[in-house]
């Protein structure tokens, strides 16, 4: 009877602006059958503005899927029109 916690990525979504939606599932089995689950959500942009200046979102410490799924979809336009949105919200 060994208890075993496990945290996956089981849901990557790409959302309009670019914003990428992670939903991580913790998962306590015992001898592989699942007692219990609960999820957690996050939300990475692909931009993140300090002052006047925008940069790109570090990405490193996300799964290797979710940077696989940012890499691919977070081009030049896509991150130009998030920030543009950002800018244009706080006036």
């Amino acid at each position: 009877m060994a208890l075993t916690k496990e945290t996956v990525v089981d849901k990557i979504e790409v959302m309009e602006m670019g914003q990428l939606q992670v939903r991580k599932s913790i998962r306590v089995k015992e001898d592989g059958a699942v007692l219990s689950s609960s999820f957690h959500r996050h939300v990475v942009e692909p931009s993140i503005k300090t002052g006047d200046t925008w940069a790109d979102t570090d990405i490193s410490g996300e799964d290797a899927r979710v940077q696989a799924v940012a890499n691919a979809t977070w081009t030049s336009d896509v991150k130009t029109a998030y920030q543009e949105m950002i800018d244009a919200q706080a006036l």
